[in-house]
């Protein structure tokens, strides 16, 4: 059976981005006679509102966007995320990150040619390169370093991978396309990559559905699902919504947010009418 989610954040108000993110979830679920689940990413709990998770399930109600279940939060997860970093860790696959942003920004300056990746500069692997005596001594001074992936043993240990796209076809993954990326936060102690690979599996999700933006992610989240034997799902890379001017719309735009039009007197119907039309699919 087909199982979709939408996994909204709860810091802010849902936008016209996350109605058309919505739809397309129901709309393949539908389709396929397969389920629609509701899940709040709200790890980055510093920025969370108690007030937006209502104010997400009214706005989808309305929209007739409704879930067939809710599952838990990704803070209800935190200990099946900290064992996935425990995990990497026994497999020498991720490695503790001391650096400040300051710092990283000041050596990719001092760099004749930065790491680039599909979002700008990588991180330069600073962390990486210290001995092992190094990292236990700044680990006693710092109990809570971020953890970053070490792509290069990461894609030595999973060997070649590839996944299945919906829109884009099949994909060859690149496990360095991001770099050492975070995989545990400092404030947080987890990071989205992680956290979604992990909640996606326990929710059993057999597509994933989301903007064509995080298409880069995804290929480190495959190569995680392969680190931790995890299933691995379709995906569906949708466009992304955007203004007048081709900017993406974010939870800032507030005159785009399904609150305002509600207030505004639209129907639900004709709300939906702004949305572009659904993803063919391969």
């Amino acid at each position: 059976m087909t199982v979709t989610r939408f996994a909204p954040s709860p810091t802010g108000l849902l936008h016209l981005g996350h109605a058309y993110a919505a739809g397309v979830a129901k709309h393949c679920a539908r389709r396929e006679s397969g389920e629609f689940l509701l899940r709040f990413e709200d790890i980055d709990h510093t920025r969370v509102r108690d007030d937006y998770y209502e104010s997400g399930r009214q706005d989808l109600e309305w929209l007739g966007l409704g879930c067939d279940r809710e599952t838990p939060r990704q803070l209800d997860r935190s200990a099946r995320h900290a064992e996935a970093l425990d995990a990497l860790r026994e497999l020498g696959v991720i490695y503790p990150c001391f650096c400040t942003r300051r710092e990283v920004e000041a050596e990719l300056a001092g760099m004749a040619a930065a790491p680039q990746g599909p979002e700008g500069p990588l991180y330069p692997g600073t962390c990486r390169r210290l001995s092992e005596a190094e990292r236990n001594e700044r680990l006693e001074a710092e109990a809570q370093p971020a953890w970053r992936l070490d792509a290069v043993a990461a894609a030595a240990r999973v060997g070649p991978l590839d996944f299945s796209d919906r829109v884009h076809g099949k994909i060859q993954v690149d496990p360095q396309l991001l770099g050492d990326v975070v995989l545990g936060r400092k404030d947080i102690g987890t990071s989205y990559h992680v956290a979604v690979v992990i909640d996606d599996a326990d929710d059993a999700i057999t597509l994933v559905t989301r903007g064509e933006d995080l298409l880069p992610s995804t290929h480190v989240h495959r190569v995680l699902q392969a680190l931790l034997d995890l299933p691995q799902p379709e995906y569906l890379h949708h466009i992304l919504v955007t203004d007048e001017s081709g900017r993406r719309l974010a939870k800032r735009d507030d005159a785009r947010s399904i609150r305002h039009y509600r207030e505004s007197g639209l129907s639900p119907a004709e709300v939906l009418a702004l949305l572009p039309p659904y993803p063919s699919q391969r």
